[in-house]
């Protein structure tokens, strides 16, 4: 009988995500480029809507800590809307329910729910993940959200593909990419923070578009 753990509880660190799967950070500056490398322009109207989206966020963050359905509703959706990922070839799903088996032997399934997935359906390759949310409010550190999102994209059914995953509590939003194979690796973006006078939103969007070219490619 196999012993179902969810995955808040078996995972709560890094170094605990990175002993249950076996998997390392990446030393090779080459391996996580998208969130730095050729990425694309925005227009002026995208820029816009950026400082709009940054300027609401801030207006609810001055007298309170943002809840994470908060986050995700003043942020991620415009975000991801900007991104192209609620239109074609892209699909949103939310609460999606995962299970990944840690230990074979043992038995040992984690379970849990990835707050929002986007995939996309390659004309060759077929269905593929292209961003994992996984989103805290914006009193939690944005790095205590990586572990989970780790545990997450290594459900990722498509192990030929990379996958990448979006962290964030409002104030910070950071970036992952994981590689299954053989020697399973992944490494991190830098924060972008929505709270100086320079709207880092504009990077942040900039990367997403960049992440969904290298699906879609």
């Amino acid at each position: 009988m196999s012993q179902v753990i969810a995955v808040t509880e078996a995972i709560t660190n890094l170094a605990e995500a990175e002993a249950k799967f076996s998997l390392h950070r990446s030393t090779n500056p080459q391996f996580f480029q998208e969130w730095h490398d050729r990425l694309p322009s925005l227009t002026d109207s995208e820029k816009v809507i950026l400082d709009r989206i940054r300027q609401r966020y801030l207006y609810h963050r001055n007298e309170d800590s943002p809840l994470e359905e908060t986050v995700k509703l003043l942020l991620v959706s415009p975000l991801f809307e900007l991104a192209g990922f609620y239109d074609p070839p892209f699909k949103l799903q939310t609460e999606v329910f995962v299970e990944i088996t840690v230990d074979r032997i043992a038995e040992e399934v984690l379970r849990g729910k990835i707050d929002a997935l986007v995939t996309y359906t390659h004309p060759q390759k077929g269905k593929l993940w292209v961003v994992v949310l996984e989103a805290k409010r914006s009193h939690i550190s944005v790095w205590s959200a990586l572990p989970q999102a780790i545990a997450y994209a290594m459900a990722n059914p498509f192990s030929d593909f990379p996958v990448f995953a979006m962290i964030t509590n409002g104030d910070e939003i950071a970036f992952m990419k994981l590689v299954l194979g053989s020697s399973t690796e992944y490494d991190v973006s830098t924060s972008f923070s929505t709270l100086p006078l320079r709207n880092e939103l504009h990077q942040v969007l900039a990367v997403l578009k960049q992440i969904g070219n290298e699906i879609a490619t």
